[in-house]
């Protein structure tokens, strides 16, 4: 599939909407996901039409709504707030996080709890035409590729898929294994580059695991978003030299 390159809004949240739309546009990307933690606040519908028409306005797509809505977790209810600014957002995908603990330290009940909200999400999001796709954390149900594999089957559902990202502190070779086992399930990957643990660098400290990682992501079927989640001291004056590393680590 062909690679969409893009920038996800919390990667610039000191910015208003226009701010970070005109990053956006003047680093080349393509498209944008909308997080619901500033920009586009779960629920309200004005805010996210408003924002869909500036986005399109702009020459820009958006790519995906990136909810803090966690599955067997937050107040079920929540979720039609979710889904109502996705709708008006005008967004194929909302990004949802697996439970708020991590595999080892989730008891079977709360496990069987992020499943069956999951798939209740789903069913209402199918029904919108918008598909679900997991974040790929620490400290949530999806810590691990394996580990995300094996929930993604529990659920059962073709719509709900991840995203990818390098997990911390993992070396390139055993991250890149991770990618191959979850290559058919990846949603869109979320781009940065970070070592040790949270330590921001440009992207191209790790191009080597970049140039691999979106060799994989490339293949056959619809584009698949790559959008830079953080930069350098969230500093929006070097998005057009991180946007510029994505593209060229990206070109065949």
């Amino acid at each position: 599939m062909t690679l969409r390159l893009g920038l996800c809004s919390v990667t610039l949240r000191h910015l208003d909407v226009a701010g970070v739309l005109k990053a956006a546009a003047d680093a080349g990307l393509e498209c944008v996901e909308w997080g619901g933690d500033v920009h586009v606040p779960a629920g309200d519908e004005a805010v996210a039409a408003d924002v869909r028409a500036a986005t399109e306005k702009a020459g820009l797509a958006v790519a995906s709504y990136g909810s803090y809505y966690r599955a067997g977790h937050t107040d079920p209810a929540a979720f039609g707030g979710v889904l109502r600014s996705a709708v008006r957002l005008g967004a194929p995908r909302i990004r949802i996080w697996a439970g708020a603990t991590g595999t080892e330290e989730t008891a079977p009940e709360g496990r069987a709890a992020v499943v069956a909200d999951t798939r209740r999400a789903a069913a209402l999001a199918a029904d919108a035409g918008i598909q679900l796709a997991y974040e790929f954390h620490r400290n949530t149900l999806t810590d691990g590729a394996d580990r995300t594999l094996r929930l993604l089957d529990e659920i059962g559902r073709p719509d709900v898929r991840t995203y990818w990202q390098p997990p911390l502190d993992v070396h390139d070779v055993d991250a890149l294994a991770g990618l191959d086992s979850l290559i058919d399930r990846v949603a869109a990957a979320h781009a940065f580059s970070w070592w040790p643990a949270t330590t921001q660098h440009p992207l191209s400290f790790r191009a080597a695991l970049w140039r691999a990682a979106l060799d994989r992501l490339r293949g056959p079927g619809q584009p698949l978003d790559v959008l830079l989640e953080f930069v350098p001291d969230d500093d929006e004056r070097v998005l057009a030299r991180e946007a510029r590393t994505l593209r060229s680590l990206s070109a065949r």
